[in-house]
């Protein structure tokens, strides 16, 4: 019978990002509303929608034996995983996400000692009682199933909520007043798989494309023919992940360049590339990078 891994792909607000960065690194995952088991096109993977919150816990325990989640809730759930990687992408941003202290901006609450008997909502009970605990503060952490942001101060007098843009904060008219942690998404893997050979192998190739996947996220290649005696004015206006590859062409008083730059830039350094005496000049996408 042949071998599979079992993969937990993030249910929510990470499931779309997460489906486009495996379709860059090569694999289509494709969803079924219907469906809690995606599939992939790779007959070695089993893919299964897993919500970020819960997801280290099936991986130490063995139902699935890698996947990815936050390391948010990583610690919020005190999972004993083997962290493969720190992949940084997001529905949002390239940021970290940040679990923040919140108050109404009307709050006399200025400090987290000012919390000391009050009521805090959030959906991660772990990371706040630990907080606390480090500021000596004792306070009743109350579970949030939900609209955590609307319920100061009625219903809370302050609230531990995520964030990226501090957007939604804003609008409910919340301040904050501590950061609490911050978070990445991390590619997990259940220890006894990772420790098996077949399986470790495929975890570390499927963690290989997709950081070759994010490596090449607004970034093009660029070539290049330019006269030998014009090299060192162009290669001067190139900046690279790397030294730009210079080759011989057929006619040695032309050589061929090629190069990989920020897409942001190549509107103003190719009129630059083709006065300093480029010729022939490709812009070209790239998939991935692999360092």
């Amino acid at each position: 019978m042949p071998q599979s891994l079992k993969l937990g792909i993030p249910a929510g607000s990470l499931q779309e990002a997460t489906g486009e960065l495996f379709r860059r690194a090569g694999y289509k995952i494709t969803f079924n509303s219907r469906s809690y088991f995606p599939t992939i096109d790779d007959d070695e993977i089993e893919c299964m929608l897993i919500r970020a919150q819960e997801m280290a816990r099936y991986v130490q325990d063995g139902v699935l034996d890698a996947g990815l989640t936050g390391h948010d809730w990583i610690m919020e759930n005190g999972s004993d995983v083997h962290e493969v990687a720190e992949l940084v992408f997001s529905k949002v941003s390239r940021k970290p996400v940040r679990w923040v202290l919140c108050v109404p901006e009307s709050s006399p609450i200025q400090h987290v000692k000012d919390l000391e008997g009050k009521r805090i909502a959030t959906e991660a009970v772990g990371l706040t009682e630990r907080y606390l605990a480090r500021h000596g503060v004792r306070a009743k952490v109350e579970f949030s199933w939900g609209a955590t942001e609307v319920k100061p101060p009625k219903l809370a007098d302050a609230i531990v909520e995520v964030t990226e843009t501090g957007s939604s904060l804003r609008a409910n008219q919340l301040r904050i007043l501590d950061e609490v942690l911050t978070s990445t998404p991390r590619f997990i893997a259940n220890h006894a798989s990772y420790a098996d050979t077949w399986k470790r192998q495929k975890i570390d190739d499927i963690v290989l494309m997709l950081r070759g996947a994010m490596a090449a996220e607004g970034k093009v290649g660029l070539m290049m023919n330019v006269p030998r005696e014009r090299l060192s004015q162009v290669l001067s206006l190139l900046p690279a992940l790397q030294q730009p590859t210079v080759s011989s062409l057929a006619d040695e008083k032309w050589v061929d360049v090629n190069t990989i730059l920020n897409e942001s830039i190549v509107r103003n350094i190719i009129p630059r590339l083709k006065a300093a005496g480029a010729r022939g000049i490709v812009e070209y996408a790239l998939t991935k990078i692999i360092e």
